[in-house]
């Protein structure tokens, strides 16, 4: 199945990885992990940026599902740009989406995929209403 990218949403963050040598497959291309952990990156630089830092004895966010569609081979040697973006908060998630593209092919995406995070009281393992200041963040 086949999810697509909104076309409202917020973009958040951007930033550029090296495509290692190591995350190459037998087939000579990026492996499908690796988008997934470029996509991890991503939101995880995002959220230390915007003070986002999970608490195991409080609350902060987990990833409750993830996808990828992979339009066009990745491989080394080159740099890949990542944009992330925000959407649909509900009162206990949001959603996150990134887009991948070589720096050296602007605008051609090679994989898109995303998330979705839900706020939770980490000792308690139940959901929590988003705090206002993380509402903020992700509301477009």
């Amino acid at each position: 199945m086949k999810i697509e990218i909104p076309e409202k949403k917020k973009l958040v963050h951007e930033m550029r990885i090296p495509i290692r040598w190591g995350d190459m497959d037998a087939m000579g291309h990026l492996n499908n992990t690796s988008y997934f952990r470029y996509m991890e990156t991503i939101r995880i630089d995002w959220m230390y940026a915007i003070g986002c830092q999970p608490d195991p004895q409080g609350e902060g966010p987990v990833i409750v599902n993830a996808f990828c569609n992979f339009y066009k081979q990745l491989e080394y040697p080159g740099d890949v740009l990542i944009k992330m973006y925000v959407s649909d908060p509900g009162r206990t998630t949001f959603e996150s989406w990134a887009t991948l593209e070589r720096v050296d092919q602007p605008g051609v995406i090679c994989a898109a995929g995303g998330a979705t995070t839900i706020w939770v009281d980490f000792p308690a393992q139940k959901a929590k209403t988003l705090p206002d200041w993380m509402r903020e963040q992700v509301e477009g």
